[in-house]
């Protein structure tokens, strides 16, 4: 791994690490977004003896209760970055982590359950990254139906923007998901300091 690779790499877990929160759109239309928080939070360099991120994203009127919590693997694969997504057997235990270091520290590599076929694709442009979840096999039973996920996301130092939507595995119409839109976030507070130092660990 050379030192740009390295580079983009703690970059974009940097970018990533922070509280992100979609006040502005949810308060300019609040008929087509609800006030959303997403976090991510760095986990130690021995989780994965690399790079992982702990997410979670929770309604702002209850901060408690995420409706989305994931861990994520970031791995360099030359040209573009792939994170690993995995699921939490028993999520619950481990609400709140995005904001309680105490709670982040329970999380253990047994605790997690790799998600295959959900890797995000990403790739610099510049000042940013965009990424995608690799092929439609990505698959999610939802509303009593079989879904595969199309999911884009933009990175920037400051922002995080993402459309999530579950498309069905035989018509290919849209299922669940934003129909007016990306979700806008903007960061709050950022943990990029929180990233392990890659050099520091690798030998």
């Amino acid at each position: 791994m050379d030192k740009t690779e390295v580079s983009d790499l703690i970059t974009l877990a940097q970018w990533m690490s922070g509280d992100f929160s979609n006040y502005k759109q949810a308060s300019a239309s609040p008929k087509d977004y609800a006030h959303i928080h997403v976090f991510f939070r760095p986990l130690p360099f021995d989780f994965f003896s690399g790079i992982g991120l702990y997410s979670e994203q929770v309604y702002d009127y209850d901060l408690w209760t995420p409706y989305r919590q994931g861990v994520h693997r970031l791995v360099d694969r030359g040209d573009r970055i792939y994170i690993e997504n995995f699921s939490l057997k028993n999520a619950m235990f481990f609400a709140g982590g995005g904001r309680d270091l105490s709670i982040l520290k329970t999380i253990t590599p047994d605790a997690i359950k790799r998600r295959y076929n959900c890797s995000m694709v990403f790739k610099r442009n510049g000042s940013m990254f965009t990424g995608s979840v690799e092929g439609n096999e990505c698959f999610i039973e939802k509303n009593g139906r079989h879904t595969y996920l199309d999911s884009y996301v933009e990175v920037t130092e400051t922002t995080w923007l993402s459309l999530d939507k579950g498309m069905d595995i035989n018509t290919h119409q849209q299922v669940w998901g934003s129909m007016t839109g990306p979700l806008k976030f903007e960061k709050r507070e950022s943990f990029a300091h929180e990233v392990p130092n890659i050099s520091n660990n690798i030998s």
